[in-house]
């Protein structure tokens, strides 16, 4: 439903997409990660048409459309919510919602019953009536999800969706998120590593302007518990005990942490780390795994181990 394949963005002398290809099949809900200023946005405005891709680009398709040989089909087939909605603030939440329809080329008894709809699932009745201007930023962020959703596209872009809810929205919108997978395409870019992991099939990071991962959840499940981390505290801190610890075999990194060292390993290696202490003398005051999570994948993959 969304195929991207070797996707490069520039601006002026700046690569900010390498050559980047991933895809979301129908039905899957995507978790589109990486750190600040990697190129996330800037991929989700070429799938929504509002960037061109460089022209020595491959394709990049929608819905089975091409961003460039058929924007318009595009943007027919997508809702799309930006990270920071604009907004009419003279406009009422229901005449914002009207207003969009018309844009959505609906009308009549179909378009107050989308509204309707929309305003239901985003819980925005209580505010149907107000300013927009006058809204939250939480508020506002549903008022944008209800706009993506009112023309029931078959795939949705969603850069940071909930940002600035309370706990609560939050944990309505990873509800709904889950729900739409049954007719939706979703590719949801967002900073809360725990939410991802609770609604989404796929994985995509994204790190320096390439993929670094693209697979399903059992897929990332697997490496995330290679990117587990062993934490050693040894007595003294004996002296050559990182580089002693580096040569056991599956062990990828050591580092220093406080009183501690931090290992990554691709298996179990607490008794090769229990022998070895044994062989060499030193005294282990602690030996703690420390639980593998998507973070700790991230962190990995990204080259910001024990950040």
């Amino acid at each position: 439903m969304i195929e991207v394949e070797r996707l490069r963005r520039t601006f002026g002398s700046r690569e900010v997409l390498r050559d980047i290809s991933f895809e979301v099949p129908r039905g899957e809900v995507a978790g589109f990660l990486g750190r600040n200023g990697v190129g996330k946005t800037t991929t989700m405005r070429v799938l929504t048409t509002f960037l061109a891709p460089d022209p020595e680009s491959g394709p990049v398709r929608v819905a089975g459309h091409d961003v460039r040989e058929s924007p318009r089909e595009v943007c027919r087939s997508i809702g799309y919510l930006p990270e920071s909605m604009p907004i009419h603030p003279e406009l009422r939440v229901e005449e914002y919602l009207r207003y969009r329809a018309r844009l959505k080329g609906l009308s009549g008894a179909l378009a107050r019953g989308r509204i309707a709809t929309v305003i239901e699932q985003c819980d925005l009745g209580s505010v149907s009536r107000r300013l927009l201007g006058l809204l939250s930023k939480g508020y506002r962020q549903r008022v944008g999800l209800a706009d993506a959703l009112l023309a029931e596209p078959p795939v949705l872009i969603l850069d940071e969706p909930t940002s600035g809810l309370d706990p609560r929205q939050v944990a309505e919108v990873r509800q709904l998120i889950a729900s739409l997978r049954e007719s939706c395409t979703i590719l949801l870019s967002s900073h809360v590593l725990g939410e991802v992991e609770q609604v989404c099939d796929r994985i995509i990071i994204l790190d320096d302007g390439r993929v670094r991962i693209s697979e399903g959840r059992e897929g990332w499940t697997r490496r995330s518990e290679r990117a587990g981390l062993l934490e050693v505290v040894l007595a003294g801190a004996p002296k050559g005990a990182a580089a002693a610890l580096g040569r056991i075999p599956g062990v990828s990194a050591v580092e220093g942490v406080g009183d501690a060292l931090q290992l990554r390993a691709d298996r179990d290696v607490r008794e090769a780390v229990f022998r070895l202490a044994v062989a060499e003398g030193w005294t282990l005051l602690g030996l703690t795994a420390r639980p593998a999570t998507l973070e700790s994948l991230f962190l990995s993959v990204t080259g910001e181990e024990g950040g």
